[in-house]
């Protein structure tokens, strides 16, 4: 049997039924401090409330961050260059950016109804391939060896088991992704209109980075093969970031607004306004970059003017409605917060 909705224990219903619809608990206490003691009370009931392997997959998510920020330390002490195939950067940045998109997937993750083996296979999977390319970037940036392309006649041992953790690692992670974004591209009423807008567009996007970031490895390996030296591989990656950070965490942005937008006191007609506008923007600010990208313009760099102006015209779209949602948020009075009931909230448990 499919994994039914839970009910929102611990979000806003909760937490109106433990002060009342009077809002006693919150006399005296600003409308900013009542939000936002209700949004910290949803973060702490996902976490409490999440099954073993969530709550574990959340742990190694900071425990990645944290091996970023220390690998950030390093490369301060040590003065290296930032970039560069034996860059301090490369371990700094996987563990910031895998740490993120860990705890990103076991978050959204409980908001698409499935069964809660199938929920919990998935986070597992996902947790390890993490920890496995994190471990190796980490483990070849210690060994002063560059990480993903190595020449063929300078394999070693180590070389061969980093390369094929790392390979073993992507395909986990693309399966995983492919299965979350086939199962909110579902049709069903499970799931609230709003987030299920924010889902889906979020996790297209977030397939579109995967595309772009097989292309890098695949195009990598072959100029590594052909040329028998990495500078050529590393340059060819280089081009293809922009596309690739573009379209990385709009599986995170879009569904937190979404999110947040429901601890405000608006209907769904304003609530889907708002993340229709983000999506929008967003994906117009992706779609853009990774044009530019596969034409070979570096939107970073010294690129035409509207090749620049386009890009901003989406991402000023995305932050008209974040400030959107903020502002919704700060007038919200948490006694007129609607009951929404709609919420697949972590691992439905039937």
């Amino acid at each position: 049997m499919r994994g039914r909705a839970r009910a929102d224990v611990g979000g806003v219903a909760g937490w109106k039924a433990r002060i009342g619809q009077d809002g006693s608990v919150f006399a005296g206490v600003s409308r900013v401090r009542g939000v936002a003691a209700l949004i910290g009370a949803d973060l702490v009931a996902a976490y409490r409330g999440g099954s073993r392997v969530e709550r574990a997959c959340y742990l190694l998510a900071a425990a990645l961050v944290a091996s970023g920020v220390a690998h950030l330390g390093v490369l301060l002490a040590a003065g290296g260059q930032w970039v560069g195939p034996l860059s301090w950067r490369k371990p700094m940045t996987f563990g910031l950016s895998f740490g993120l998109t860990l705890a990103t997937m076991t978050w959204v993750l409980s908001f698409l109804p499935m069964r809660p083996r199938l929920r919990a296979g998935l986070l597992a999977a996902f947790g390890a391939a993490c920890a496995v390319e994190v471990a190796g970037i980490t483990a070849q940036a210690w060994r002063r060896v560059p990480s993903h392309f190595t020449p063929p006649d300078r394999f070693t041992g180590p070389d061969v088991l980093a390369a094929a953790a790392a390979a073993a690692g992507a395909v986990v992670i693309v399966a995983v992704v492919v299965v979350a974004a086939v199962r909110a591209l579902r049709r069903g009423d499970e799931v609230d209109p709003v987030m299920r807008l924010a889902l889906r567009v979020g996790f297209l996007s977030l397939l579109l980075a995967m595309a772009i970031g097989v292309l890098m490895l695949v195009g990598g390996q072959v100029l590594t093969r052909t040329q028998g030296e990495v500078a050529a591989a590393f340059a060819f990656t280089a081009t293809l970031k922009p596309g690739h950070a573009a379209t990385m965490h709009g599986v995170l942005v879009l569904p937190a607004i979404a999110w947040l937008l429901r601890f405000t006191d608006g209907g769904e007609r304003f609530r889907l306004r708002v993340v229709r506008l983000a999506c929008g923007g967003y994906a117009a600010f992706a779609a853009i970059v990774v044009a530019e990208t596969l034409a070979g313009i570096d939107p970073l760099g010294a690129a035409p003017l509207l090749a620049r102006v386009l890009p901003a015209v989406g991402a000023l779209a995305l932050v008209a409605a974040g400030a959107t949602t903020l502002l919704a948020l700060r007038r919200t009075d948490v006694t007129r917060i609607p009951f929404r009931d709609g919420r697949s909230r972590s691992a439905a448990r039937s």
